[in-house]
């Protein structure tokens, strides 16, 4: 009776599954050792490695600003975003994120439209009236280092969707929202009233220590 032991090929086809296995096993023993190794330096002999081949950054435009930023609010918020279908179960299609946003905005004002008649100058030069713009907020400008997002949820069609996506699981959506809470939260943190209060201060003693002894600042 003929074994398997004895057909032709048998012996070729366990020396193969041999090395096979025997690469599979020094294959996570070295993963393994990368992550795990109790001995100092060893794990970054097969740990990942970061190339970055990005090309130079192009200037693309140069702008002049002619304003003064006054003062800056540093925020944060937390974003629960959750997007359903009418008649289907979230587990089937639906997603929901949880985003921490931190960002921040400036107030300033702009310089840039000023003229002769916004300061008046008296005759022995003891006196200086300025007249300026009402500070205003700049846009929210988010922090990557201090944004991320704590938890994705998504339904079966949305992570096949993924698949096909340039972008899966992307968080524009919840970035835009993160932005536009902090910039209304800026709008009722009188970030505006620092900033005149600090253009104020600013002016006062700039000209105070060029021989103006009265200095008045007005915005409107």
């Amino acid at each position: 009776m003929e074994t398997s032991s004895d057909r032709p090929g048998a012996t070729g086809r366990r020396w193969w599954a041999r090395i096979a296995v025997g690469v599979v096993v020094v294959v996570v023993l070295i993963v393994l050792v990368g992550r795990f190794s109790p001995i100092p330096g060893l794990g970054a002999l097969f740990g990942d490695r970061t190339h970055d081949r990005s090309g130079p950054a192009l200037l693309k435009s140069l702008q002049d600003m002619h304003r003064y930023e006054a003062a800056v609010g540093n925020f944060q918020v937390v974003v629960d975003l959750e997007k359903d279908a009418a008649f289907l179960p979230d587990a089937i299609r639906g997603t929901r994120t949880l985003y921490v946003g931190a960002g921040s905005v400036s107030g300033y004002v702009d310089l840039g439209g000023l003229g002769e008649q916004s300061v008046t100058i008296n005759g022995d030069r003891t006196q200086a009236t300025i007249r300026l713009p009402r500070p205003v907020l700049g846009a929210a400008a988010l922090d990557p280092n201090r944004s991320y997002a704590v938890s994705k949820q998504r339904g079966l069609l949305d992570r096949l969707g993924d698949l096909f996506s340039d972008n899966p699981a992307g968080e524009q959506a919840v970035q835009k929202l993160a932005a536009q809470h902090i910039d209304e939260a800026a709008r009722d943190s009188g970030l505006a009233e620092r900033a005149e209060k600090n253009t104020t201060a600013m002016l006062e003693g700039l000209l105070h220590s060029l021989g103006f002894r009265t200095v008045n600042v007005s915005y409107g």
